[in-house]
């Protein structure tokens, strides 16, 4: 299934993202969460590529065992960042071979093993890798967007140019970093659909499980917490079950009013867990959120 053509008439749309486990252990563990997600009937999953590629391998190996023995459809992951064209052309035409009909084109994080950041010959940015994808390969191409500015750009406006040369380079859909406001993420659709950015934007959602880990990814990407969602965290720091339902009933209550108000789908951040991406999907079914709200009568 190509997801940019599964966003225009699917729902309800979900998709779910993980990261490859570093050993044997945490691949049974990822396959149980995964196989336990199976029933929510996800549009898509997602598997996503260390820095500098350092989890090639196992990216490609995940997202061929996920769609040949799970059957469900994967987006693999590719980040240009310290990879010499002939190696990307090498992954993409692994993921060609296996049947993956979907990718998210990123510049990605330098190289951690000190490398450098480009490779001789690659690529700078993202909508260059995005550019080759498109001449050579038939995937569907996803991109990234940064409701709240990527931290490296100068301005929003320099943002949204950049996601625009993105979408000109051949990008079909655009997934968002997590956020936790909601009116940020709506301004920033505003905003893009101005200045001519036309396909499916598809809002992530992180469900909080862990205080000190949602401080860290926050200050990683630079999505801000709300003064009421921070009140009530604050609250309850310290109390790991407290915190996780905090964070289920939160991401509950946002993915309804993205839903309501317009949003193709939700993009899960999982952490490679099922419990808290399992209980808001239910709820979102339950209350068949992605359907227009009509007014009823009492005769």
């Amino acid at each position: 299934m190509r997801i940019a053509e599964a966003l225009a008439t699917q729902r309800p749309f979900f998709s779910f993202e993980f990261f490859p486990p570093k050993d044997e252990v945490g691949s049974r563990r990822l396959f149980e969460t995964i196989e336990a997600l199976v029933p929510l009937r996800p549009a898509f999953v997602s598997i996503t590529y260390g820095a500098g590629g350092s989890t090639r391998t196992r990216t490609v190996e995940l997202a061929k065992q996920i769609q040949n023995e799970i059957g469900l459809t994967v987006m693999a992951h590719a980040t240009c960042m310290g990879a010499t064209r002939a190696e990307l052309r090498d992954l993409f035409d692994e993921l060609a071979r296996a049947g993956v009909q979907n990718v998210l084109a990123l510049r990605g994080d330098p190289p951690k093993d000190g490398t450098p950041a480009l490779a001789p010959g690659g690529f700078a940015h993202a909508d260059e890798l995005i550019a080759m994808i498109a001449s050579a390969y038939d995937f569907s191409i996803g991109a990234a967007c940064h409701p709240e500015k990527h931290l490296e750009a100068p301005s929003m406006n320099a943002d949204i140019e950049n996601c625009k040369r993105k979408v000109d380079a051949g990008a079909e859909f655009l997934v968002s970093q997590l956020f936790f406001d909601n009116d940020a993420f709506f301004a920033f659709v505003e905003r893009a659909r101005q200045a001519g950015i036309g396909v499916p934007i598809l809002p992530g959602v992180m469900p909080i499980t862990n205080y000190e880990q949602i401080e860290r990814f926050t200050a990683m990407c630079g999505a801000s917490i709300p003064a009421k969602l921070r009140v009530e965290l604050d609250a309850r720091r310290g109390d790991l079950m407290a915190v996780e339902n905090l964070g289920v009933a939160y991401a509950s209550m946002q993915s309804i009013d993205l839903l309501r108000r317009g949003a193709p789908g939700i993009h899960f951040y999982t952490l490679n867990k099922s419990p808290a991406t399992r209980a808001i999907v239910s709820s979102l079914l339950a209350s068949s959120a992605w359907q227009p709200v009509t007014a009823t009568h009492l005769d």
